[in-house]
């Protein structure tokens, strides 16, 4: 089994099916906590596709993308963090 087709058949619907699950908390979620959660992990899991895709395909022109985006989550999530602090001071 080569490594293009474990990520195909393996990595790819493990990481759809994250991708459900992490949907399903987003919409359903009891506080907005949690929707910010599922949104950080949904872009996280987004990286990941995109990682795999680049793997499968050869192609990695899209990784830079991926960085950008995995940047964008991460500076996103320190900025609720603050959010979270600031208000809870009060």
């Amino acid at each position: 089994m080569s490594l293009q087709t474990y990520m195909t058949y393996v990595v790819m619907p493990i990481l759809g099916i994250a991708a459900l699950l992490v949907f399903y908390r987003f919409f359903r979620g009891p506080s907005v906590v949690d929707r910010v959660v599922a949104l950080d992990l949904s872009i996280s899991i987004g990286v990941a596709v995109i990682a795999a895709y680049c793997i499968i395909t050869q192609q990695f022109a899209f990784l830079d993308d991926a960085m950008i985006l995995a940047l964008i989550a991460f500076l996103g999530t320190v900025a609720f963090s603050y959010y979270l602090t600031k208000n809870v001071k009060k």
